[in-house]
């Protein structure tokens, strides 16, 4: 499973993970906020105007309503993302990541309103009657790229596994299990079978699932978040001004974190950033294409909306909550995930010091690797007798327990070492460490109003907020494979894709993560090239409409 995994992170350090592929990003986002006039401040409060209906007709052709695609397309990207992926960029990057989210979310609400207006300009109607659309069909149908649109295609299909599947359902479980001690493969099997039943309903039952499940899932988790910055209300102003100090500098180490630089801060808020609201990546757009309208416009002013409340409203108050909590630089006991541990050879490193902190931070970011342990690791009765450091979810660890296979008591014996990781995954290790993902946002909900029970919010919130993101992935796909194979082909991808649910309920945390990485940069970066490619048919298209508005709406006050 090591291996694997090292493989996978090495596909995604050339890709996702690379350095230029958050400039890429932002550098289209940034070219089009300028090209077209900063839409996303400009058409936004109209946006709501639109949503609303107020310019609908009843002849439009779609099957969905504005705030139905609108309601879809956010249970896609409010999911893990807001959950675990911002306690994950808090992990790695400290607060200064924070700043990068939202950064990344204010270019990408430009990057959505025009991948959402050329999807829907040039969208099909599918052979069972429904609308199918997407990045997929303005490649075909105008830019006559059918090769790259095939590309965009299968990377979607695979990005529907990687993305709305497997670490949707794996931080479900990890959260029900950690909560109410429930077996990761009872959850998995329960909510298969309450997927299926769902998406063998099509868009339309989709639509009325998510339409009521995000309002009501926002209403508790935001009452779970307010309760834990209320209660810490001290250190909110501290909290708010770390993300900013930590901007220019590197981000300081404090109690178990280690410590971050500039440019790692950078990278890992852009890459949680995109996870969360999948600007640039393709995948709302297919939402929206279904929608009921006359004008893409008008059906892209509505996508702006999405990046503002996935990550500048929901993110942001996630990031607070843990910040102002205190538990993303403290040392938690938990069960040891062996992706994430590394075994150094000796035990002359320390974090209660500047120096053991250079050594570890550097060792962690590559800089100046410290040896690692290779060999028979001696325990007795569950305690490490060897001369090694145990490093964990990138902080030292401390009071390990070595147990035995199966959930057994502490092990007496030899463990197999290589290259610093135990060769038998299944001795467990338990001790206390910095933690990230669900986790840390469930303990960071004990620090409110409510005690121990705000965990229970993040394991519900989770649940919807993750169920609600594969419902709208599995859509994703579907049109995909409508696409690529026709519409037949839908029932084989919607059998495959619950088995996969079910069966990510089980698989490794951090593997799922490096999948879900390397599927969506796979899926952005032709999306990022066809919208480029496209751009002056995007401002005659934008024109156009405003064109049509004072035609219509002579009255209308109109933000061109």
């Amino acid at each position: 499973m090591q291996q694997l995994n090292d493989f996978l992170s090495l596909i995604d350090s050339y890709i996702g993970s690379a350095g230029w592929f958050p400039f890429a990003l932002l550098g289209v986002g940034l070219f089009f906020t300028i090209y077209l006039k900063f839409p996303q401040i400009r058409y936004f409060g109209f946006a709501f105007k639109v949503v609303r209906g107020k310019f609908d007709r009843a002849g439009d052709q779609g099957d969905t309503s504005h705030f139905q695609a609108l309601t879809t397309a956010l249970s896609g990207t409010v999911g893990t993302g807001n959950i675990a992926g911002v306690a994950l960029a808090v992990h790695l990057g400290g607060p200064a990541a924070l700043f990068w989210m939202v950064v990344t979310a204010a270019i990408g609400m430009c990057t959505k309103f025009v991948e959402v207006t050329l999807s829907h300009k040039y969208r099909e109607v599918a052979e069972d009657g429904t609308m199918a659309g997407g990045p997929m069909y303005y490649m075909k149908n105008k830019l006559n790229m059918k090769w790259l649109a095939v590309v965009f295609a299968v990377a979607t299909v695979l990005s529907s596994f990687g993305t709305g599947n497997m670490p949707q359902i794996n931080s479900i479980s990890s959260a029900l299990k950690s909560t109410f001690a429930i077996e990761p493969w009872m959850t998995g099997a329960v909510l298969s079978l309450i997927l299926a039943f769902v998406i063998i309903g099509g868009i339309k039952r989709i639509a009325s699932v998510t339409e009521k499940l995000v309002p009501a899932m926002a209403i508790v988790y935001f009452l779970g978040c307010f309760s834990v910055i209320l209660a810490n209300l001290g250190n909110l102003i501290p909290s708010i001004t770390s993300i900013f100090t930590s901007l220019f500098t590197t981000t300081a180490a404090t109690g178990g974190f280690l410590g971050a630089t500039i440019m790692y801060a950078f990278n890992v808020g852009v890459g949680r950033g995109l996870f969360s609201n999948e600007a640039g990546q393709g995948s709302a757009p297919i939402a929206h294409a279904s929608a009921k309208g006359h004008e893409p416009v008008s059906e892209g002013m509505v996508a702006i909306l999405e990046p503002f409340i996935d990550t500048i409203i929901i993110c942001s108050i996630t990031g607070l909550t843990l910040l102002s909590s205190g538990v993303w630089q403290e040392k938690h006991l938990n069960d040891f995930a062996v992706t994430d541990m590394s075994i150094l050879a000796g035990h002359d490193y320390t974090d209660d010091n500047k120096a053991g902190r250079v050594a570890l931070k550097e060792h962690l970011s590559g800089e100046n690797p410290l040896p690692v342990f290779d060999g028979m690791l001696q325990v007795e009765n569950g305690k490490i007798t060897s001369n090694v450091t145990v490093i964990h979810a990138r902080s030292l660890a401390e009071d390990i327990t070595v147990n035995e296979y199966f959930g057994g008591g502490p092990l007496t014996g030899e463990v197999a070492i290589s290259n610093g990781k135990p060769v038998d995954g299944r001795i467990s290790f338990y001790g206390k460490s910095l933690i990230h993902s669900v986790p840390l946002t469930a303990i960071a909900f004990t620090k409110g109003w409510f005690g121990e029970y705000g965990q229970y919010i993040v394991s519900i919130g989770i649940l919807l907020f993750a169920f609600s993101t594969a419902i709208s992935w599995s859509y994703y796909g579907d049109r995909a494979m409508t696409f690529l194979w026709g519409s037949g082909s839908v029932k084989y991808y919607r059998i495959v894709y619950v088995a996969g649910f079910f069966i990510a309920a089980i698989a490794d945390t951090t593997i799922i993560w490096t999948v879900a990485a390397i599927a969506i940069a796979v899926m952005t970066l032709p999306n990022l090239l066809g919208i480029f490619l496209l751009r002056k048919d995007m401002k005659s298209t934008i024109a156009d409409y405003w064109k049509g508005m004072k035609e219509e709406y002579p009255d209308e006050k109109t933000p061109e």
